[in-house]
């Protein structure tokens, strides 16, 4: 998961095999969501209004993390760690973190990153939560996800029913 820097740290994986359509790429460490039953990552996430519009219906539709690659043409499904007690360390918008912070995608002109998160303004718009205090200025973090996939994530839109 070298490519974009986000590392497993500690805790338990919950890899899934999810679809993929033949003209989405995706590198080990993206973000994923989940559009039609098939895993996309969040950079191809449609912008809907403003950044806030947007951040939530990406946590309503957050998977995980991917763990295997897929380049233009395959369809091979990849796999995606939708536990909420795995630890990655990732980059993050320049910030102080407390533990328990909530974050979502950074965005980059009107699209949603795949490798990078910031604080949260809103917690329905987050898809993780700081696993550890981090000094003001910093930009890598330990984090846990928040799969809306998972019963047992702490995402609102887990609720199994």
């Amino acid at each position: 998961m070298s490519a974009h820097k986000l590392r497993f740290r500690s805790g338990q994986v919950q890899l899934r095999k999810v679809r993929v359509g033949s003209d989405t790429v995706i590198d080990p460490g993206d973000l994923l969501f989940l559009d039609s039953g098939v895993a996309k990552p969040a950079a191809d996430f449609a912008w809907d209004t403003d950044l806030a519009t947007t951040r939530a219906a990406f946590a309503a539709a957050f998977l995980g993390v991917a763990h295997s690659r897929s380049i233009a043409g395959e369809t091979d499904p990849v796999s995606v760690d939708i536990s909420p007690l795995s630890v990655y360390e990732l980059e993050t918008a320049a910030a102080a973190f407390e533990l328990g912070d909530t974050l979502a995608p950074d965005e980059a002109t009107e699209t949603l990153t795949s490798t990078t998160l910031e604080k949260a303004t809103d917690a329905t718009h987050a898809i993780a939560r700081a696993a550890e205090y981090a000094p003001t200025g910093s930009t890598r973090l330990r984090v846990q996800f928040a799969s809306a996939f998972h019963p047992g994530s702490a995402n609102a839109n887990a609720a199994v029913g």
